[in-house]
């Protein structure tokens, strides 16, 4: 999953990087509300976590803009301002979530898997294919009740594959979800990681068809 991360402390935003890649998320940062504003109306994100005292254009205004464009990605807002009408301004505004800083950072983790969970799962903490169960809480994978080891990117493109059985996903929209500015995973890339996927599941009924000039389709199961 692919978040957006606007935060103009750096002690703040450094220890969020971290301990959010470090659960398997895929981030960019950014430390004004014009730099927020742009990364948000022009790239693919599963969720922004926004701080409200940006500099040059303020959050609220960001989720303004947000709103106005019709783009339904989850917000978590992250801020300082602790007021009762701070909070119902920033959810009437179309935020999703609001948690103040100080902060606890399993909180927060939780409340990202929370958002993320309403928006691709439908709320459901397991989601079973074949003989794949996959946890949406712990973001762990079970074949037959035993752990399966998937790196960050095989992890995150099962749960992609997953949440679109039915559907063809292009390489476009892997690309999108699997990438930061940091590393853009180019087609070959993801037929690499897909490659290795399937080797690791080639046994659990999870089968993933190549649809040529177009994507990749897991069927949904029977």
């Amino acid at each position: 999953m692919r978040i957006l991360l606007a935060e103009d402390d750096e002690f703040i935003a450094r220890g969020l990087l971290l301990a959010l890649e470090e659960s398997g998320y895929f981030l960019d940062h950014v430390r004004s509300g014009s730099d927020a504003d742009i990364a948000i109306a022009t790239d693919v994100y599963d969720l922004l976590v926004l701080d409200l005292g940006l500099p040059v254009i303020d959050g609220l205004e960001v989720l303004k803009r947000l709103r106005s464009r019709q783009q339904t990605v989850p917000v978590l807002i992250l801020t300082a301002r602790d007021g009762i009408q701070d909070r119902v301004q920033g959810l009437d505004l179309g935020g999703n979530d609001y948690i103040s800083k100080p902060f606890d950072l399993s909180e927060l983790e939780a409340r990202i898997r929370v958002l993320l969970r309403k928006q691709y799962w439908n709320n459901n903490t397991e989601i079973t294919h074949g003989s794949i169960v996959f946890d949406t809480v712990s973001r762990r994978v079970k074949v037959n009740g035993e752990p399966l080891e998937l790196s960050a990117r095989e992890l995150a493109l099962l749960e992609i594959m997953l949440q679109r059985r039915g559907r063809v996903v292009t390489k476009r929209q892997l690309a999108d979800h699997l990438s930061n500015w940091e590393s853009v995973l180019t087609d070959n890339a993801i037929e690499i990681l897909m490659h290795r996927l399937r080797k690791k599941l080639e046994t659990t009924g999870f089968e993933v068809r190549t649809i040529r000039g177009l994507g990749y389709l897991v069927e949904k199961a029977v």
